[in-house]
């Protein structure tokens, strides 16, 4: 005979889906979800492990009534609606002796989700080691920008402080909101002079910083949004210098973290620029088509702001992803928009963090799409008229914009134009450290392999193969 503490098989029936559930995730992806979830776990105390597959599950009906953790996340995150508003049944009717006779008991899955630790593979996981987390609360918040500006962290200006560690915890104030806006824009000056490949292990720890201010709160509702803004920024500068640096699956993960930010809190703006990251990301992953979909979600979002300037960056990724379908005519549509909107001028809504974005960036994005359409001659141009218009600051880009060059001139059948160009590029490198683009002068060095009888061909790869490679 069966032991009697055998669960019995359950019945065959499908399950109900939970429609509340689904409709209090409103527009966000079941990932963007669990993101919340797991945050306002943490906000509380409780430890979850919430991914979209739960999340699936809950609105596919399959988890009828949450565990004991997930219950007070869910009404800590929709206060005043109960179990039964969200969609799930009595825990009576789940639990106890009726409950396994009939089949309903919570299954072994649900019950340990509690208690498991964050899938480290998920893109949207936002959990740190709760002991660190404290570390780097307390550091951040004591002192304000005193500390802050007096960090060991070098040019980030962030770091952890071993005394503020010993000193109590308190809600954040102007002064920690001032701090991370202003890491944000050390890090985007940083890697405009000398790219992103020595700069992203360093902002690590800035950025778990800010998300430890978002735990501890804020003294008052517009420090809290400016907490919110400022770590949503912070990254996606950080999934920036990922994304600059190869490090793809961590930008996405940066960019992903940031969208998450941006939905909870409302802030339209911060939305717009996680989706225009997520778009670039999206094409140089090579996923085209995603690119596409991200730019057309970020113009939506960027639609009331008010900024023409943002509106034609927006059109420009797109554009990226139209060429990279080899859609020629969604691509010139997306790149007049761009010229359209860049042409109405600059205005008081245009974002702090769009300071790259003028005439140089637009040719040299539009060199982009036609040198993944193929018409390196036209590529050509617009590169070589970015590399012209970069301001001396933006020492980077003038570096990218030639390799870009570089790259469209080899494939176009000009060998020795294109080792010229490809020199300056190694000249540059000698100040930025960029993956990015190391990689396109890496591609074109291997265009003009079979030029390499040339004596301006031959002396760039030379000196190609002989330049040392960052790590």
């Amino acid at each position: 005979m069966a032991s009697s503490t055998v669960t019995p098989p359950r019945p065959n029936r499908p399950p109900r889906p939970n429609l509340a559930f689904r409709q209090a995730r409103g527009q966000r992806s079941p990932a963007e979800f669990a993101a919340l979830v797991r945050r306002a776990a943490h906000e509380i105390g409780e430890r979850v492990s919430c991914d979209a597959r739960y999340i699936g599950r809950v609105e596919a009906g399959e988890i009828r009534c949450p565990n004991y953790a997930y219950e007070r996340v869910f009404l800590h995150m929709f206060p005043g609606r109960t179990l039964t508003d969200l969609g799930f049944a009595p825990r009576s009717s789940v639990r106890g002796r009726g409950a396994r006779a009939t089949g309903d008991a919570p299954d072994a899955d649900e019950t340990r989700a509690a208690y498991e630790p964050y899938d480290p593979q998920d893109p949207y996981d936002t959990h740190h080691d709760h002991e660190e987390s404290d570390v780097l609360r307390r550091a951040f918040m004591t002192g304000g920008g005193a500390t802050v500006a007096a960090a060991s962290l070098g040019p980030l200006g962030l770091a952890l402080d071993a005394s503020a560690a010993e000193r109590p915890v308190r809600r954040a104030g102007a002064g920690e909101a001032s701090a991370l806006e202003e890491a944000v824009r050390r890090i985007r000056l940083l890697d405009d002079r000398h790219g992103a490949d020595g700069l992203y292990r360093r902002a690590a720890a800035p950025l778990r910083a800010a998300y430890a201010l978002l735990d501890a709160g804020a003294t008052r509702q517009a420090t809290a949004d400016r907490l919110h803004s400022g770590a949503g920024e912070l990254a996606i500068s950080v999934g920036w210098l990922a994304h600059d640096s190869g490090r793809f699956d961590d930008a996405r993960s940066h960019y992903a973290e940031a969208l998450a930010t941006a939905r909870t809190t409302g802030d339209q703006a911060l939305e717009a620029h996680a989706f225009c990251n997520t778009a670039f990301l999206a094409r140089d992953a090579g996923r085209p088509r995603e690119a596409v979909r991200a730019a057309q979600a970020a113009q939506r979002v960027a639609r009331p702001l008010g900024s023409s300037r943002l509106m034609s960056l927006l059109a420009l990724r797109e554009a990226g992803g139209w060429a990279g379908l080899a859609d020629r005519t969604g691509c010139e549509q997306a790149l007049a928009r761009a010229q359209v909107l860049y042409g109405r001028g600059p205005c008081d809504a245009d974002p702090e963090w769009m300071s790259f974005y003028g005439e140089a960036e637009l040719e040299g994005l539009e060199a982009q799409c036609w040198s993944t359409l193929g018409d390196w001659p036209r590529a050509a141009r617009h590169a070589r008229r970015a590399a012209q218009l970069q301001h001396p600051h933006f020492t980077r880009n003038i570096a990218l914009y030639t390799a870009e060059l570089a790259d469209d001139l080899a494939r176009g059948g000009r060998p020795d134009e294109a080792a010229a160009a490809g020199m300056r590029v190694l000249d540059l490198l000698e100040q930025v450290q960029s993956s990015r683009i190391q990689t396109m002068l890496a591609g074109t060095a291997r265009v003009l392999l079979p030029h390499r009888r040339a004596t301006e061909v031959s002396e760039f790869l030379e000196r190609h193969a002989s330049a040392p490679r960052q790590i």
